[in-house]
């Protein structure tokens, strides 16, 4: 989109204090850099200027934050009203911006994410059923979506540690029991898609009627890009919220519309990309689809690999670099269930075995060490899974926020023990091209009748069905059984000689770059 050229009219040199712990905190003091902060940020969202407005989103307000308000809010809304003609649409941007930084810096109290919760109400009514005439950054609109789900999942986990609440905040939840319901939260979710059009558009665009993701969801023609990237990037967060509960079929269900083998909006904005794939991966992972889980897990640790130096500054780069280990352990129990390797590009790869190596070795053992290897895994890089449901407040007050995550554990833990059971047979299929049904038998140690038993579980376990509903083998070993003869055939990859020269040439340039540096230096 053609934004106007970048030019420095608002000036990130302060005369303000930079440290507040002197001085009691005062909601309606607004330093001068913070008036003129509002000021021009509210005039390049009136002029739609959307280069400027995310130059001061993502560089200049969290360089405030940094500077003027590490440890204590920003000014109140009600301060900076006046300075920004008292418009009521800039004022639920703002008080998002406010109640986001809040939840980063401090802790908040249960009336903050009560009126949170309002705040994101007023703002997407405003977005749904009045007149929106902005062009906002798609970086911006990505937050807003991942901030509404992440605040959710905070009070569900908030609300479930019941052990220690005053009577007071007891009282407040049982007031307030539609906050943060979990109905409300998929209705303004759902309603965002379906009020955009958005998974028209979308299949608009494949027939070549549409340029969405041809603009990253930006309008060249003056008008607004906010209702249709925030339904957009609803699709995502209806994915996220289902795989927080457990539903991985219906999540993957609701991300059917975005085609990630291609890059599209999702991708324009690193922690919608990441965020994406890592519960596609996840929720993939927990329906037994290993190659799918694979080869994306596989595809954006190899994006994070080659970009994430152009992300260092970035106010996301620690969640980045969270999510890129999280993912490089679900790999490595993808790998460790699901033998495919040769769908692993080699620098992730390499990667992988020195992050991974001696324990998916143990792992592949299924005895009881690798059984609590898997428990580890899991626990670190699953999802903060949630319990949605309000407590009954007239039973004994427990605390129950790690229900989910048991449930959950428990079930990803049975199907391992189940896989343990099988762990024989790949063996002693990998050292035949043919077998007689007796001679295997007597090798497992079982007779025949379960070891026909046995061959159907594995077939079973190394199948799945896909979302179109089609079965797709994720075993790296296939085989038939004729009369009493299995036949067993091994997939073998090709090699991919043009993919090594590749690599290294891109080794070749990256040790030049460094030599280069060095130089400068």
């Amino acid at each position: 989109m053609a934004y106007e050229p970048y030019t420095r009219d608002y000036d990130e040199t302060y005369d303000e204090p930079t440290s507040k712990t002197d001085v009691p905190y005062n909601p309606m003091f607004v330093p001068d850099s913070v008036k003129t902060f509002v000021v021009i940020l509210y005039r390049h969202i009136r002029e739609k200027n959307v280069y400027e407005i995310y130059q001061m989103y993502e560089g200049s307000f969290h360089k405030l934050s940094e500077r003027l308000f590490k440890d204590c809010p920003w000014p109140s809304v009600e301060a900076i009203a006046p300075h920004v003609d008292n418009d009521h649409v800039f004022c639920l941007l703002y008080q998002e911006m406010w109640y986001r930084h809040l939840y980063a810096r401090l802790s908040p109290t249960l009336q903050h994410r009560i009126e949170s919760w309002d705040n994101y109400c007023n703002l997407f009514q405003v977005v749904l059923h009045g007149v929106v005439n902005m062009q906002l950054p798609n970086q911006w609109l990505w937050d807003m979506i991942d901030e509404f789900i992440y605040q959710f999942q905070s009070f569900c986990q908030y609300r479930a540690k019941l052990k220690n609440k005053t009577d007071q905040e007891i009282a407040l939840l049982r007031q307030y029991d539609q906050v943060w319901n979990v109905y409300g939260v998929f209705n303004f979710l759902q309603a965002l898609v379906e009020k955009s059009m958005i998974i028209q558009i979308l299949e608009q665009e494949k027939e070549g009627l549409e340029q969405f993701t041809a603009t990253d969801g930006y309008d060249y023609n003056g008008g607004s890009n906010v209702l249709k990237v925030l339904g957009y990037f609803s699709i995502v967060g209806l994915l996220r919220v289902h795989c927080l509960l457990g539903d991985y079929y219906t999540g993957l269900k609701c991300l059917a519309p975005i085609d990630i083998s291609q890059p599209g909006v999702y991708t324009s904005v690193i922690g919608s990309h990441i965020t994406t794939i890592y519960h596609y991966g996840f929720a993939n992972l927990m329906l037994r689809r290993y190659v799918e889980a694979i080869r994306e897990f596989n595809k954006v640790l190899l994006y994070i690999m080659k970009n994430k130096q152009y992300h260092q500054k970035s106010p996301q780069f620690d969640q980045i670099l969270k999510k890129n280990e999280q993912m490089y352990a679900l790999l490595a129990v993808c790998l460790s269930l699901c033998p495919q390797v040769k769908l692993i590009e080699e620098n992730v790869n390499n990667q992988l075995r020195e992050k991974y190596g001696d324990k998916m070795l143990r792992m592949q053992r299924y005895d009881d060490e690798a059984y609590s290897l898997y428990d580890e895994a899991f626990s670190y890089a699953c999802p903060k899974f949630i319990t949605p449901s309000a407590p009954i407040y007239e039973e004994p007050l427990v605390n129950y926020n790690q229900d989910g995550y048991r449930l959950q554990l428990k079930l990803f833990l049975y199907e391992v023990k189940q896989q343990q059971l099988l762990s024989g047979i790949r063996s002693f299929l990998k050292l035949y091209t043919t077998i007689s049904i007796s001679k295997l038998a007597s090798f497992m140690e079982v007779d025949e009748p379960t070891l026909r038993t046995i061959l159907m579980t594995y077939k079973h376990k190394t199948h799945s069905v896909d979302n179109d509903g089609k079965i797709v083998s994720n075993a790296d070993i296939e085989f038939y059984v004729n009369e009493d003869i299995v036949h067993v055939v091994e997939s073998k990859s090709a090699k991919q000689y043009g993919d090594h020269f590749m690599r290294q040439i891109i080794k070749f340039e990256e040790i030049i770059g460094e030599l280069d540096r060095v130089k400068m230096d």
